[in-house]
């Protein structure tokens, strides 16, 4: 089994990780890619905050350690749940739209599933930000599997 797992670093993303650990197969046919993605900032023309080049750059470096670190997170927490771990764990931070990220990755790699958290976000908030895990249920070609709180 091919499982896709998206993490943004939160509580959220850790009861997802901690939920595959659960029910995963330990065996040589198991394959993990865990996955954070990151949104590029672009600058804004006349903006108003006058903010340089240099703080879109900052800003983007920013967010890719946090995705870095997140993927970083899951894997150790993968690691100490299988100590003697016998299927393959790859890694991956990418920048883009989320959800578009997710959906595409699991197309190409092939996923029998995708695991993601969710924020329990409320309607306002969905429609003000947007939901990943929405987005990813709506456009997956796979099983995908929402957990929606933390363990």
């Amino acid at each position: 089994m091919k499982i896709l797992v998206a993490t943004d670093g939160s509580a959220f993303s850790r009861a997802a990780i901690e939920n595959v650990a659960g029910f995963v197969a330990n065996s040589p046919d198991t394959e993990i890619k865990v996955i954070s993605v990151y949104e590029t900032l672009r600058p804004v023309t006349g903006d108003p905050f006058g903010a340089t080049t240099q703080y879109y750059i900052e800003a983007e470096n920013a967010s890719r350690k946090i995705a870095e670190d997140a993927v970083t997170e899951a894997l150790d927490l993968l690691r100490a749940k299988f100590p003697d771990m016998k299927f393959t764990v790859s890694t991956s931070v990418e920048s883009g739209r989320a959800y578009r990220v997710i959906v595409e990755l699991a197309d190409e790699w092939k996923a029998d599933m995708i695991v993601l958290g969710s924020h329990g976000s409320g309607f306002w908030e969905r429609n003000f930000m947007g939901s990943v895990s929405d987005a990813v249920v709506h456009h997956a070609h796979c099983s995908v599997l929402i957990v929606r709180s933390p363990a």
